[in-house]
């Protein structure tokens, strides 16, 4: 394998609908990337060889060789085994049992590490962005479901075997709506963006959100971030209404973790938190602030993502820079 004292580190998001894959230099400026679609259900053979002509065509645009590579980092969706480098489960893609990072680098010959994507981006929050100078990071990443991460004093905090930080599944109202993982009062069942989508559609269908129904319908799959946002802009209160309850569900999750492991900064990311930044700092903030205990009042900080689907390639890479050189 290459020298460790490699100048160059490659971070690889493979996300829900696309592969991306980035090359840093020693001081992490992009030297060189190369982005395609995920094929849904390709078969996990075909994937791995595509993952790989990805990773290959990012070396390529960097104009620099596979032996300067130090290491490569590979976000993940999905149960992971972190150890054995294995993807254990990936619905989007119908892969089961993928040895990622045994396949990679007998094909690269370059020590890959692999972790979950929403931990990659939460480290990469912390090296670069809005959890940079902190000593313990929470990232709470609300989507069609809600990922959780978490930067402990330097490492990203983990079980024996897989990722941890699952607070989309903290549940949040007892006996609560169901949740897609088949559990009652999941975070996930009361604030992902699936959820507010379907709250929006049904609002704009009894006529309490004419803005959204006139230009967004009741389709689900037409009610994104962006038309949420811009519905509220343009004076749909209800749609402020059903965003700002989900946001202070958040609020109610993020200051049980609070109590559990006192993080000095928590950060929002994400398409809504995106498209919504100051609606969900303020609401998650003083949500967790009325529900701490007195003695951590002021011990933390909210703050929007700074470095959008950068993120997790970023911290893919620095992280799998972690792992080869260490402290």
């Amino acid at each position: 394998m290459p020298k460790t004292d490699s100048h160059y580190w490659i971070g690889f998001d493979l996300g829900g609908t696309k592969m991306f894959s980035v090359v840093y230099d020693g001081n992490y400026q992009r030297v060189g990337k190369h982005r395609t679609k995920t094929k849904g259900h390709e078969g996990a053979d075909a994937g791995l060889k595509r993952i790989i002509s990805t990773i290959r065509q990012s070396i390529e645009d960097a104009e620099i060789t596979l032996e300067e590579v130090g290491g490569i980092g590979i976000g993940c969706p999905g149960p992971l085994d972190l150890d054995r480098g294995i993807l254990e489960y990936a619905p989007n893609l119908g892969w089961r049992e993928v040895p990622i990072k045994r396949a990679i680098e007998k094909e690269l010959n370059c020590p890959v590490s692999i972790m979950n994507d929403v931990d990659a981006g939460v480290y990469g929050e912390y090296r670069f962005g809005a959890g940079k100078k902190h000593r313990t990071v929470v990232g709470v990443f609300p989507g069609t479901g809600i990922g959780g991460g978490c930067v402990y004093d330097g490492s990203i905090l983990r079980g024996a075997r897989s990722s941890a930080m699952e607070i989309g599944h903290m549940e949040v109202i007892p006996d609560g709506p169901m949740c897609g993982c088949g559990k009652r009062g999941c975070l996930e069942a009361v604030a992902s963006r699936l959820v507010i989508a379907s709250r929006a559609a049904a609002a704009a269908f009894r006529g309490q959100a004419p803005h959204l129904l006139a230009n967004y319908g009741t389709d689900l799959s037409n009610i994104r971030s962006g038309a949420l946002s811009e519905s509220i802009r343009s004076g749909d209160k209800s749609i402020d209404k059903i965003v700002r309850n989900a946001a202070r569900h958040i609020g109610i999750a993020v200051a049980n973790v609070v109590h559990l492991i006192a993080p000095d900064m928590v950060i929002l990311g994400g398409g809504l938190v995106e498209a919504m930044p100051d609606l969900f700092v303020s609401e998650v903030r003083s949500a967790a602030a009325d529900r701490i205990l007195a003695t951590f009042a002021g011990s933390f900080e909210v703050s929007a993502a700074k470095l959008g689907d950068t993120a997790s390639v970023l911290g893919a890479a620095a992280w799998a820079e972690q792992q080869v050189l260490g402290d």
